[in-house]
């Protein structure tokens, strides 16, 4: 897989500048972490990768056909299916590689209840997990990890960093512990 490449990337909002000649490239040798303060344009800057809006100048090139996977900020899950559910309804199936993650992120015991009934940290490592198992060519993460605990968001990072090993990763955080456990490039914005 070849590079993102973003060169001279500006986007507004009225009279908002919100991202100012950004320029990065992300390779698939290691994880890009995204650090700035809110309101910053980290989100945006994800929002512009996936297609999702156009920046007023500057480019992206991406490898030709390039998929991604993403976690937003918001979890987007079904809340009336069950994990399995999510899973499948994302293309991810139900073998043995989603419930090894599931098992790994501690959800396999809970997998079959409804997504409404899990907590918060659930549905974020249920997000990332479909995330990780999406056919995809690239991820984009928005602060994957909130409202995980220490232990979970160790967990988290080890199994990004062997499920995504070869594709291109920017992932938001507001944790300089994320850049140092990813053993990540770090872009300030």
């Amino acid at each position: 897989m070849s590079a993102i490449v973003v060169e001279h990337l500006w986007k507004s909002y009225g009279t908002q500048t919100v991202l100012r000649d950004v320029s990065l490239t992300a390779g698939a040798d290691r994880i890009t972490c995204v650090m700035a303060p809110s309101g910053a344009g980290k989100t945006t800057l994800l929002r512009i990768l996936l297609g999702l809006e156009a920046p007023d100048k500057g480019t992206v090139r991406l490898p030709e056909g390039c998929r991604w996977a993403a976690v937003f900020q918001e979890d987007r899950l079904l809340s009336h299916l069950d994990a399995w559910g999510n899973l499948r309804f994302a293309g991810c199936g139900d073998g043995p590689r989603a419930a090894g993650l599931l098992a790994e992120l501690g959800l396999l015991e809970e997998a079959e209840k409804p997504v409404r009934e899990f907590s918060g940290g659930m549905r974020r490592r249920l997000a990332l997990i479909r995330a990780l198992l999406a056919p995809s060519d690239a991820l984009a993460l928005d602060e994957p990890f909130t409202g995980l605990d220490e232990e979970n968001r160790a967990r988290c990072r080890a199994a990004l960093l062997r499920e995504a090993a070869g594709k291109p990763v920017l992932l938001v955080t507001h944790d300089a512990d994320d850049v140092s456990g990813l053993e990540a490039r770090l872009l300030r914005l």
